[in-house]
C-alpha cells in the first residue's frame, strides 16, 4: 500500500531545511521510493546565526533553549506545508531536526572539567532541536523525531542513521559501493555487492568520515571577511595549492586514527579546529586559495584514507550527495585521492543527490510507523536493534 511521506532535515551546514516530500511503498528488501518533489527552505538569518553560536558551545538560558526549540519547530512545520503545494497529502512527517550537540559514546569534549569518559560504559548524547509535537500540531500531520535517542540508549553512537536506507536503495548486484554524504561533516556507507563473498561475510559498514563542508564553509567566511558563506563550485579553493605537508600533519588528529563506530560534529570540526588549522598554516606563507585548498585536501584525503585503514577492499564506485556533491574541485580531489574507483553522484545510481537525507528520514518515519527497527547496529556500534523515532500524534 503507498503512502506520502514528508522527511526534513538541517544538517550540521545550517544552510537550511531540506524538504522531500515521497511515495512509499514495501517494507525494506522490497522498498520502493518515488521522490515527488524536493526543495531547501532557508533559515531567517538572524535563526541560522543563533543555530550556529549554539553549536559552537554559546550559553543559553533555559527561557532562550525553548524559545530556540520552538522557533525551529516553527520553520520546519512551514517546510512541511510549503513542500505539499499542489501535491498529494502527507499522511507522515519524519523530522531529524536540527542537531545543535553531538557527543558520542566515550568522548569527552573541551569545557569539560572531568572527562566523562572514565567510564566505558558511558552511553553518548546527541540533541535535535525542533519539537515534533509542535510540527504534528502546527501542520495537522502525525510527526515523528528525535531518531538518534533510541539508538544511543541501546549502546550507539546514534549516526549515521542513512545506512539503511543506503543498503535498501543503493545496493548493487556487482559493484562495491561507498554512499559518501559530504553535509557538513562527512558519513559514509559501505556496501558491498549482493552477489560478492564479501557481503555474505562481512557486515554493511558506515561511520562518519570527518569533516565536510563545516571548515571549508567557515573559511571562507572568514577569508572574505563575511561576504561570502561558502566556495561555490570550489571555485575559490581551485585557485590555489594544496599543502601536502599540512595536510598529512593534521591527518595525524586521533578522530582519523580511530576505528569505527564512530561519529562526530561541530563540536570537533568547528572554529577552535578551524583557528587551529590557520595556526599551523600561519607558518606555511599560504594565501586564501592555497588554505581552502588545503582544507578541501584535508576533507578528500581523510575519506581516502578511512576507505583504506577500515574497508575490507577498494570500492568500485563512490557516490556522493550531499552539498558537497556540488563542489567539483573536492569531486576532483576525492577521484585523485581514489584513483581506483569511480566517483560519481548518488544521481546517477537514481537517487537524488541533494534530497537523499531528507528522504532517508521520510523512510525511516515509514519504517517506525510500521514497526520496522531502523538502525544498523553493525553500523552505529549499539547492541541490537531497534525503533527509531518518538511518535506524535496529532489530536
Amino acid at each position: 500500500m503507498k503512502q506520502y511521506v514528508i522527511g526534513l532535515i538541517s544538517g550540521t551546514s545550517v544552510d537550511g531545511i531540506d524538504a522531500a516530500l515521497v511515495e512509499l511503498s514495501g517494507s525494506t528488501q522490497d522498498l520502493r521510493v518515488t521522490l515527488l518533489t524536493g526543495a531547501t527552505y532557508p533559515y531567517p538569518e538572524a535563526l541560522r546565526s543563533q543555530i550556529l553560536a549554539v553549536c559552537e558551545g554559546a550559553a543559553l538560558t533555559m527561557p532562550a533553549f525553548a524559545q530556540l526549540d520552538e522557533a525551529i519547530a516553527k520553520v520546519f512545520a512551514q517546510a512541511a506545508i510549503a513542500i505539499q503545494a499542489g501535491q498529494p497529502a502527507a499522511a507522515l512527517i519524519g523530522s531529524h531536526g536540527q542537531t545543535v550537540f553531538h557527543r558520542p559514546p566515550g568522548a569527552s569534549l573541551a569545557g569539560e572539567s572531568q572527562p566523562l569518559s572514565a567510564l566505558p560504559s558511558e552511553l553518548g548524547y546527541s540533541l535535535q532541536l525542533g519539537r515534533g509535537a509542535l510540527i504534528a500540531q502546527l501542520t495537522g500531520i502525525t510527526t515523528i523525531n528525535n531518531f538518534r535517542a533510541a539508538d544511543i540508549a541501546a549502546g550507539g553512537q546514534g549516526a549515521p542513521l542513512v545506512s539503511p536506507v543506503d543498503v535498501c536503495l543503493l545496493s548493487h548486484p556487482i559493484y562495491h559501493r561507498c554512499v559518501q554524504n559530504i553535509g557538513g561533516i562527512g558519513n559514509v556507507t559501505f556496501l558491498p555487492a549482493i552477489d560478492s563473498d564479501i557481503r555474505q561475510t562481512k557486515p554493511i559498514l558506515g561511520w562518519d568520515t570527518g569533516p565536510g563542508n563545516a571548515l571549508l564553509d567557515l573559511a571562507v567566511y572568514r577569508l572574505s571577511q563575511g561576504r561570502l558563506t561558502f566556495d561555490r563550485n570550489g571555485d575559490w579553493a581551485a585557485q590555489g595549492t594544496p599543502c601536502q605537508t599540512l595536510v598529512q600533519q593534521w591527518l595525524q588528529q586521533d578522530y582519523f586514527q580511530q576505528p569505527p563506530p564512530k561519529s562526530t560534529g561541530r563540536e570537533l570540526f568547528g572554529e577552535a579546529y578551524l583557528e587551529a588549522c590557520l595556526a599551523d598554516a600561519a607558518a606555511h606563507t599560504l594565501v586564501p586559495a592555497d588554505i581552502l585548498a588545503t582544507l578541501t585536501e584535508l576533507t578528500a584525503a581523510s575519506i581516502a584514507q578511512s576507505y583504506d585503514a577500515f574497508l575490507p577492499q577498494t570500492p568500485d564506485q563512490v557516490l556522493l550527495c550531499g552539498g558537497g556533491s556540488h563542489n567539483l574541485y573536492l569531486k576532483q580531489r576525492i577521484q585523485a585521492n581514489l584513483d581506483q574507483a569511480v566517483v560519481l553522484t548518488t544521481d546517477e545510481a537514481g537517487l537524488n543527490s541533494d534530497f537523499k537525507e531528507a528522504i532517508a528520514f521520510a523512510v525511516l518515519a515509514y519504517w517506525r510507523n510500521c514497526g520496522i527497527p531502523g538502525n544498523l547496529p553493525e553500523v552505529t556500534g549499539a547492541q541490537k536493534s531497534v525503533l527509531l523515532g518518538d511518535i506524535h500524534l496529532v489530536s
